[in-house]
């Protein structure tokens, strides 16, 4: 019986982590000069699409410090990784001559530091000027 309630509430701090990441803004977060990097956790990982199971649309993943990554592709680094996982993410690019307060398009190189895998994703689907 302890062990159900313990998992209920994990999954329970699970669900109100992911509800919170949500609804944060995209970019509360200090923007951070090119390679930078910081060390934090995975809050959520999903497919790019809602009600896609098996990760068809792609992937997205989001982390304790507010930084996103998705893809049109099933990461296999990333669905390897978990929730409360640590990792370092560095930014690796900023797009240039972007409209003026659309900051989408950077990109960010994310290590496991479980897995010791790595991925590099852009922080929205579109660049900067784009859909």
């Amino acid at each position: 019986m302890r062990n159900a309630i313990g998992l209920l509430t994990a999954l329970a701090l699970i669900q109100l982590d992911a509800a919170e990441a949500l609804a944060r803004p995209a970019h509360h977060y200090p923007i951070p000069r090119v390679g930078e990097c910081v060390t934090t956790r995975i809050t959520v990982i999903h497919a790019r699409l809602e009600g896609d199971p098996r990760f068809e649309s792609g992937v997205g993943v989001e982390l304790a410090n507010g930084i996103y990554g998705v893809s049109y592709e099933s990461v296999r680094a990333v669905r390897r990784s978990r929730v409360g996982d640590r990792v370092r993410s560095c930014l690796v690019s900023i797009p240039r001559q972007c409209p003026p307060g659309d900051d989408r398009g950077r990109e960010y190189r994310t290590t496991n530091l479980r897995t010791r895998q790595s991925w590099t994703l852009p922080d929205s689907q579109h660049m900067c000027g784009g859909a």
